[in-house]
């Protein structure tokens, strides 16, 4: 505002307009403080013609600044310790994240109300919708979400008002978003204007002095004396212009900007001294009047032809002009006496006008003699021509869609440019840069390359097969003018087209075995009653295509479309619409990755339902979290447990009764009842160490602490096992019944992984041990518990104890056991067996 002082803006005739976001809001203090202070009168007087449109909690400053001082404070304290030297640092933003966080929690505790589930994100976003739903009024103002799912914001003008000693901002109008509607505040009743009124919404005359127009008055006198005026200067008009005309021709033969030196082109080495060349091919020398690609451009489809000793081959005259390769066309009149001709000079101008993106770059001419060229863009793949000659590779159909609907662009270009038509339409004149894009040359500069601007058909001097491509109604005139028309481009391009489509090396009418000389002449004879024209079938295209050509060689020029009208075609014509190589091949991508994601997300399920079977398995093996660490890479450290509860069983008689079993019948009877013990120990808080033979052995209070909890769980579990036996039946004896036993002892473990091939989670202790020979002196369907179980039970209560009495224990000597007979509150029916032991 300043700078528009310093300008001599700030006089009445303009109004500024701010938009203050609450991000910069801290430039508002430092606002007030320079509309406060005395010493600042130049500030007051430039913000004089100033409005500001804020948001409508703009008058309320000190709550935004309140709030960044208590964010500020508790960022310095737990859990961030935040560094920040001053509350200018806080970011703006968290004023927006807290009312963001607030309106969340009010949208929550609605969809609580209507019974909603708050993990549903569309309901959650139904409940957020409305200003009758949920809205608050916090740190940036007003915050609802309307239903197109957009924060409504109400917005206030301010403008600067006197207010004692001093000058403030004060709102004036208020746009309300709801009712979207202006109206003024009651703060204040008037707008202070620096010129007394408010300056006008455009300039008397308009922005651009449309509303002042000169007015004529038309009478006689003023029409005369016009007339007469420019009657007498009439003459002096046109001899001034003549001399113009003059100047600027003069001043045309003296523009050398087309002319380059032949010391600035740096040449490529000489194709003639160091290779051998193909049949088709011969090496560009001066003189030369054709500018066929194997001619002038490298017959290349990838990087570059190579010879014998893998150096680059070049089958035109290559050189380095200002580090762009440029390829150089010799003409065949080394003198300069016509290259200063008005018409040669208009042709390099409209040569150096013309800039497409498919047509050859066109750098100058270089008039030296003997080194008398054009000098134009390199093409590193060659020509439509070479591609087609080269047999290895089978265009695909988007590349030859692509190939001629690039060929359309150019003509099209052409056409509308001052060259009107193109004249040499053939595939030695599409050639195909690096990037596969057909550029066309071998148009303009017609009197320059041959002096002449007609082309004459002699039997002498004619290269019949270079006329393919020609016209039927230019070559019955005999003499033709070099340029073409644009009808007969049309019919060129039908040509070449053909030639894609069948991959034509040696022409187009190759399959019918006549000499050049043979099909043109019928060509040229309007007596043929079924005009010459190349074969077509559907098998190499479709039918679209084929009506689209037959009509661009139509007999009668006056009835073959416009390059227009074939654009459209080819787009028709193109799968899904894409014609340029680069737009299919983003296409293809985009299928292959949307087909790639199906795959990997197919493959990730199967990945996910093996993971979570090789889980199954390793968790049937290893303790959950002992398992996790193995698979994280971790080595597991053997562990002490103070207090856990072992269980052991077996079945007595289980020799005898493998006696009288084949293999097969002892395994599925083992796998039943250990399929029945599995299922019940899933309902207790124990871990099934390991099955040997006929042994159970089952843990309680490992590898997760449970305090005293594991007794508990291993007597209640014993005596389910008891249960279950009554009803179980052997599958191959069902008149016998299972006996099982069962010992029980507590006491400290060490517990640890052992192995690596086939890792087992082991217990080692004497109390181990001591469950074993619980279990060997136990009696059938008895559980037998030592002495430190028992005494845990009675602490517990509700377990039915009785005294077995002291018994011998190997190597533990005499020791005092009982027997576990039911529980309380157990309900399940247990064996029956006699107290007399």
């Amino acid at each position: 505002m300043l700078e528009a002082k310093h300008l001599g803006l700030v006089n009445g005739k303009f109004v500024f307009f701010v938009l203050q976001q609450l991000e910069v809001s801290g430039n508002d203090n430092f606002l007030k403080e320079a509309l406060s202070s005395e010493k600042n009168s130049s500030v007051l007087e430039a913000y004089q013609p100033v409005f500001l449109i804020a948001l409508s909690h703009y008058g309320g400053y000190t709550v935004y600044s309140d709030f960044v001082k208590q964010v500020h404070e508790k960022l310095k304290g737990r859990p961030f310790y935040s560094s920040l030297a001053s509350e200018d640092e806080v970011s703006s933003y968290s004023a927006y994240l807290h009312d963001a966080v607030l309106l969340y929690a009010l949208s929550i505790r609605e969809m609580l109300k209507e019974g909603k589930d708050i993990g549903d994100g569309r309901a959650l976003v139904s409940t957020l919708k409305g200003y009758n739903k949920t809205r608050l009024y916090g740190v940036t103002g007003l915050v609802y979400i309307d239903e197109s799912g957009e924060r409504c914001l109400d917005y206030s003008v301010y403008g600067l008002q006197k207010a004692g000693n001093s000058s403030q901002f004060v709102p004036i109008l208020n746009y309300d978003i709801k009712r979207k509607t202006i109206s003024p505040t009651t703060e204040i009743a008037y707008i202070s204007w620096l010129a007394g009124f408010p300056p006008k919404d455009r300039p008397y005359c308009g922005f651009y002095n449309e509303q002042c127009e000169t007015s004529v008055i038309s009478t006689p006198v003023i029409v005369l004396t016009v007339v007469l005026l420019v009657t007498a200067s009439g003459a002096a008009s046109i001899m001034v212009f003549l001399k113009i005309q003059e100047r600027k021709l003069q001043k045309q033969m003296d523009d050398i900007w087309w002319k380059i030196n032949w010391d600035d082109i740096m040449m490529l080495k000489d194709h003639k001294d160091h290779f051998e060349l193909s049949q088709t091919s011969t090496p560009v020398s001066k003189g030369q009047e054709s500018v066929g690609s194997s001619l002038i451009f490298s017959s290349n489809w990838r990087s570059g032809l190579k010879d014998k000793q893998g150096k680059d081959v070049f089958y035109t005259t290559i050189g380095l002009y200002q580090g762009t390769l440029v390829a150089l066309r010799y003409i065949d009149n080394q003198t300069d006496a016509w290259i200063r001709k008005q018409s040669v000079l208009h042709e390099v101008q409209m040569m150096r006008e013309l800039k497409h993106e498919n047509l050859v770059a066109f750098f100058g001419i270089c008039t030296e003699i003997p080194n008398i060229c054009i000098i134009t863009e390199y093409c590193k793949k060659g020509s439509l021509k070479d591609i087609l000659r080269n047999s290895d590779i089978e265009l695909d159909w988007i590349f030859k869609l692509s190939f001629a609907y690039d060929i359309v662009n150019g003509m099209l270009f052409l056409h509308r440019s001052p060259l009107n038509s193109h004249g040499n339409l053939k595939p030695t004149n599409c050639l195909v840069d690096s990037r596969m894009q057909v550029k066309l040359c071998g148009f303009g500069l017609w009197e320059f390359k041959y002096g002449k601007k007609y082309r004459v058909i002699t039997e002498k001097n004619t290269n019949y097969a270079d006329l393919y491509w020609t016209a039927p109604e230019l070559l019955r005139m005999g003499e033709f003018p070099f340029h073409g028309t644009q009808k007969g481009d049309v019919y060129s391009f039908a040509i070449i087209m053909r030639e894609l489509i069948y991959n034509n090396e040696d022409g187009p009418f190759q399959d019918l075995n006549k000499e050049a000389e043979e099909i043109i002449n019928r060509l040229r004879d309007p007596a043929v009653l079924v005009p010459l024209r190349p074969s077509l079938s559907t098998e190499k295209c479709n039918e679209r295509i084929i009506a689209m050509l037959r009509t661009c060689w139509d007999e009668d020029p006056g009835r073959r479309p416009t390059f227009s009208s074939v654009k459209r075609g080819l787009r028709d014509a193109s799968p899904e619409g894409h014609i340029s190589i680069l737009d299919n091949m983003v296409n293809k991508l985009e299928k292959y990755a949307n087909h790639l994601e199906d795959v990997v997300e197919e493959r990730t399920a199967q990945l996910v339902a093996e993971k979570k079977k090789t889980d199954k398995l390793l968790s049937a093996m290893l303790p959950s979290f002992i398992r996790e660490q193995l698979m994280a890479g971790k080595s597991v450290e053997p562990e002490s447990f103070d207090s856990v509860t072992i269980f052991f069983s077996d079945i007595v008689g289980f020799t005898d009764l493998c006696s009288l079993s084949n293999p097969l019948q002892v395994v599925n009877l083992l796998n039943d009842l250990y399929s029945l013990f599995d299922n019940i120990i899933k309902t207790y808080d124990v871990y099934k160490v390991e099955t040997i033979g006929d042994a159970y052995m089952v843990a309680s209070g490992l590898p997760i602490r449970n305090r005293m909890k594991h007794v508990e769980e291993i007597a209640t579990m014993s005596l389910h096992f008891l249960s279950a036996m009554i009803p179980f039946k052997i599958g191959h004896m069902p008149n016998e019944k299972l006996k099982l036993r069962i010992g029980i002892n507590t006491g400290p473990v060490v517990a640890g992984v052992v192995g690596i091939t086939m890792p087992r989670y082991c217990l080692f202790g004497d109390t181990v041990n001591m469950a074993s020979r619980m279990e060997s002196t136990s009696l059938p369907l008895r559980i037998h518990v030592s002495t430190t179980t028992a005494n845990a039970l009675q602490s517990i209560g509700g377990y039915d104890l009785q005294e077995r009495g002291t018994i011998a224990v190997k190597g533990k000597g005499e020791q005092r056991t009982f027997w576990l007979k039911g529980k309380a509150d157990l309900h399940l029916p247990l064996p029956e067996v006699s107290d007399n032991l």
